[in-house]
């Protein structure tokens, strides 16, 4: 996949993954989405690096490739790097879970951090106006921010900055 592929070609599933499609497959509806430890951590290691604009997408009724887009935005190249690296680095260290695949970073304009049932997009800002993910995957539902990353998500925040 090139550095501004919008997204990888297959997906290895997780049982959680599985077992959404498992429910699926039997003609129930999906459940409202409910973020994972992996998700709410990934959130919040990003809101601490005061990425903004954060947003995740349900995508398990539109795609089979993964179960939710998380997206956020970095104002520059080294604050987009920094938020890739902590999310990297939380999910590592808390919870034991790598990327099956990070794209590109060294650029920086758009990094994808692959985790399976979830891929962390961080995008420099222009970028993320160009690719507009939100708008292409707009058929998929909108997940409601924990609390804790939410901060003020009524007056327009996405970060635990405007929380403070």
């Amino acid at each position: 996949m090139g550095q501004n592929s919008p997204m990888p070609e297959s997906r290895e599933r997780t049982d959680e993954g599985r077992a959404a499609e498992s429910t699926q497959a039997e003609g129930a509806a999906l459940a409202p989405a409910e973020l994972d430890e992996r998700e709410r951590l990934a959130l919040h290691a990003a809101s601490e690096k005061k990425a903004h604009d954060l947003v995740v997408l349900d995508l398990r009724e539109v795609a089979s490739f993964t179960d939710y887009f998380v997206i956020a935005s970095g104002t520059n190249v080294r604050q987009v790097q920094a938020i890739a690296d902590a999310v990297q680095e939380q999910l590592r260290k808390q919870l034991r879970v790598k990327p099956a695949r990070v794209e590109g970073y060294n650029s920086a304009e758009w990094v994808l951090l692959d985790y399976g049932d979830f891929i962390f997009h961080v995008f420099e800002e222009k970028s993320r106006r160009f690719y507009d993910l939100e708008r292409l995957w707009r058929d998929a539902a909108r997940v409601p921010l924990p609390p804790e990353v939410a901060g003020g998500e009524d007056a327009g925040g996405g970060s635990l900055r405007d929380a403070r």
